[in-house]
């Protein structure tokens, strides 16, 4: 087999690999993913112990979020892409700080109907909010600030890290996301956990080197600002805000 006739071959399997991929994450999260994570972000007590642990741990994360947002500028003019948005956990809040216009999209046509519906139950005004039903690569326009969590663990570095340049590439001021951090610690922990298969397992969950995720972001044309790592027991997760030089 010659070079090139290889590096086709190889390019054809990562793509079905990558086609397989965001199938089997759109499927989960329209089905029992949708079930489960709808009860986390949610106050049922219908919930377990490593449940409600990662629903504080992403409450933290949120909250880190918003002030972050509000301690730099005036939010009334901005229009901001909330990537991944989920159930609505950072919508909804950005709504209620008066953010002038909101994207909020999902991979799950089920979790964009969701946020609208807890919007319309807590009488909070959607006519901010612009639903899309789409996955990171197919976001359309740009946006004052691009935020994006807890996405990036359900792919492989190299993809988390093609996702962070198409996210930049619709940033114009500010670009946040979040990911679980690789440590040899936390390799350990997820190791460990595959041995317990069961009613909570979910989709793959990597873990991502941070200076991947970095040079991705520097090579668009952003630099760091500042960081956190939030943490609670069972949710780790690493929050980096940067912005365009």
């Amino acid at each position: 087999m010659n070079t090139d006739q290889r590096f086709i071959n190889e390019n054809q399997q990562n793509f079905t690999k990558e086609t397989m991929g965001k199938v089997e994450v759109t499927e989960y999260f329209n089905s029992t993913g949708f079930d489960r994570w709808k009860r986390i972000y949610s106050d049922t007590s219908d919930i377990n112990k490593v449940q409600k642990n990662i629903r504080v741990g992403h409450k933290k994360m949120v909250d880190q979020v918003l002030t972050w947002l509000q301690e730099k500028r005036d939010l009334s003019n901005h229009n901001i892409c909330d990537a991944g948005c989920g159930v609505g956990s950072l919508t909804l809040p950005l709504v209620q700080l008066g953010v002038a216009s909101i994207t909020a999209s999902d991979i799950s046509e089920s979790m964009t109907k969701e946020v609208e519906r807890r919007a319309e139950a807590a009488n909070i005004n959607v006519g901010q909010i612009i639903f899309r039903t789409s996955d990171l690569e197919n976001i359309e326009g740009t946006f004052e600030d691009v935020i994006c969590l807890d996405v990036f663990m359900h792919y492989e570095q190299y993809q988390a890290e093609r996702m962070v340049r198409l996210l930049a590439s619709k940033a114009l001021k500010t670009l946040i996301v979040s990911f679980s951090p690789y440590t040899p610690f936390l390799e350990i922990l997820k190791a460990i956990g595959q041995f317990f298969p069961g009613s909570s397992k979910t989709t793959r969950a990597y873990l991502l080197k941070e200076e991947g995720i970095i040079k991705a972001a520097k090579d668009c044309g952003f630099q760091v600002k500042r960081s956190n790592l939030n943490k609670a027991p069972f949710y780790f997760s690493k929050l980096i805000e940067f912005e365009r030089t």
